[in-house]
């Protein structure tokens, strides 16, 4: 077969007119692979495909029919992870510096797993050409992409290794896909004996631009933009949405710690020489710094008034006040009164109240929250049945609970919701429990812990769009964050997401974060305004105003979420009982 053959006409595939892509940033292989299984098990009802990009840490993957003894070191003793995975092929290495794609694809009744191979082939062709590689194509007898094929100089630019599967509804479906090295450390292939092949070399293509002498300089965002231009019009897609997390430039993840370790938000915006507005006053040069990365600069002076519609009514009654003393006497705490959360009154009037467990001490520091980052106690071991007596002096038939981030300890926290879980249930036969977590890093045994207990409502808040993720929520990660709710729709709960808006994003972004999170299987999600809790947090771009609300949750439904909670005011937990009987199509009066 000719190295630079095209599909011809019969070839050509007939696929869906839409086509949702993502550019990820850096995705553990885990989170990655639980977010494609996702997207492939709901089928091809939402009418689109999806393609998703990203780089992975260091880590080593075996095929179906890999054979072991082609991995020549420990892993581990590099520093990279080992992951028996469901693809064809044999060992292959993913690593910084490597673009990896993920298509999720219903193929027609014409595609095999050959036809599908050859296409993405041509893709990679295709986009090495845009990048100014040449002399690239199809080696005999080995697949992937190849610079010199057929000649004794052989090596390796991309590799192809994919699954084709039947989805819920029947389609067949896509599933892992290309690794096309752009400047990855290709020591890292010295390691392996890549995809069983041993007779010919890896290469990459700052490798090769610099063999040529080319002082041109190929970006990771240049490869994926090739990429996607070559992938969109060689399938034939009319539309295309495209979302991207931010781009990181020179910033490294290094930032993130002192900040994600409380040690302070960073240089306050009172120097000499420091910018000074009504909007900015008092947040951190660091979290200026990573909104302006991501294209929001300014916002609304926090001397300005609120609107009308943002003025939230505040009624303290004997309820209440029975209240606070029911969570005082206890010793608990409420996320309600931590996160300063506009509802308390109208929630606390109906009886109800969202328990935070783990502590009050958060090992994150979220650019828009107000819960304390301190360095965390040990979790008190009574703390799960005080709450379970507080559902029950309180009287409440839904339960909700949430929890700080504790990436200290080894579990994240999960022995500990579990076992609030638990105790609950004991004390409170027939009570619903809704549980909020954090995404204990993607951690499969610490969400198994708290999904074994089968919550009714198991709630995780993606928060943001992608392009504001790193500003807004600088430790967590937009793609682990969806492959924690796909693994909770996989294990068969109810899963729920919400959205805090008003940070800087736009209406097709919270769109896009709608589709994103019904292509995955959640069933409720609630979208609320921010309100900037301190000088010192991000601050408020827009107000977005209760029509706005109104579209978003018609959007959303229209999405087949089966219930959408939107509203200036609404936050994670607000009408969580009303939510999770109108999606399980009881009549919550």
């Amino acid at each position: 077969m000719p190295s630079q053959a095209a599909l011809t006409e019969s070839e050509a595939p007939t696929v869906a007119d839409r086509i949702s892509v993502r550019w990820l940033g850096t995705v553990a292989y885990e989170d990655a692979w639980a977010l494609q299984h996702g997207l492939h098990s709901a089928g091809a009802a939402d009418g689109s495909d999806h393609l998703l990009l990203l780089e992975h840490p260091h880590v080593y993957t075996l095929g179906r029919n890999a054979d072991s003894s082609h991995v020549l070191v420990d892993p581990d003793s590099v520093g990279a992870q080992m992951l028996k995975v469901d693809r064809g092929g044999d060992v292959t290495y993913h690593g910084p510096g490597q673009l990896v794609a993920y298509p999720i694809l219903t193929l027609d009744d014409s595609e095999n797993s050959k036809s599908y191979v050859m296409f993405l082939e041509q893709v990679l062709i295709g986009t090495l050409g845009r990048l100014g590689v040449g002399d690239v194509g199809r080696h005999t007898g080995y697949p992937g992409v190849w610079v010199e094929p057929d000649t004794p100089m052989a090596r390796k630019i991309a590799a192809i290794g994919v699954r084709i599967a039947k989805s819920s509804d029947g389609s067949r479906r896509t599933l892992h896909g290309i690794a096309l090295n752009v400047s990855p450390d290709l020591g890292y292939f010295g390691h392996i004996i890549p995809c069983g092949i041993g007779d010919f070399g890896v290469t990459s293509i700052e490798a090769e631009l610099s063999r040529v002498g080319s002082a041109d300089k190929v970006t990771m965002r240049m490869a994926v933009d090739a990429f996607v231009d070559e992938f969109v019009a060689l399938r034939g897609f009319g539309s295309v949405n495209r979302q991207d997390v931010i781009w990181r430039g020179s910033d490294s993840d290094a930032d993130l710690s002192p900040f994600s370790r409380g040690e302070g938000p960073g240089e306050l915006t009172h120097g000499a020489n420091a910018p000074r507005s009504a909007a900015t006053e008092g947040t951190s040069v660091r979290l200026l710094g990573r909104l302006a990365k991501a294209g929001v600069e300014g916002g609304v002076p926090i001397t300005d008034r609120k609107p009308e519609w943002m003025r939230a009514p505040v009624k303290i009654d004997s309820d209440v006040l029975r209240l606070k003393h029911t969570v005082r006497d206890l010793g608990l705490i409420t996320v309600c009164e931590e996160a300063g959360c506009p509802n308390l009154s109208e929630c606390w009037s109906d009886g109800t109240a969202t328990f935070m467990v783990c502590g009050e001490r958060c090992t994150r520091a979220c650019g828009f929250c107000l819960v304390d980052t301190r360095h965390p106690e040990p979790p008190d071991p009574s703390e799960p049945l005080r709450v379970a007596e507080a559902v029950r002096r309180m009287g409440v038939d839904f339960a909700v609970v949430t929890m700080v981030a504790r990436d200290d300890l080894a579990d994240g926290g999960s022995s500990h919701m579990a076992e609030t879980i638990r105790r609950i249930r004991e004390l409170n036969p027939g009570a619903r429990v809704e549980t909020l977590i954090s995404d204990m890093k993607g951690d499969p045994e610490s969400l198994a812990t708290v999904f074994a207990e089968r919550p009714d409502v198991l709630n995780h808040n993606v928060e943001t769009v992608p392009r504001l993720q790193r500003a807004v929520r600088p430790s967590a990660s937009y793609a682990r964050s969806l492959s924690v709710l796909a693994r909770a729709v996989e294990a068969g709960l109810t899963a729920k997401s919400g959205l805090v808006v008003g940070m800087g994003e736009t209406e097709d972004e919270i769109n896009s974060v709608l589709e994103d999170l019904a292509a995955v299987g959640v069933s409720i999600v609630t979208i609320g305004q921010y309100l900037r809790p301190t000088s010192h947090h991000l601050p408020v771009a827009s107000w977005w105003t209760p029509d706005d609300f109104r579209r978003f949750k018609e959007t959303g439904e229209s999405l087949g979420i089966g219930h959408v909670e939107s509203s200036p005011f609404t936050r994670s937990s607000y009408h969580a009982k009303l939510s999770y009987e109108t999606d399980n199509g009881k009549d919550p009066h």
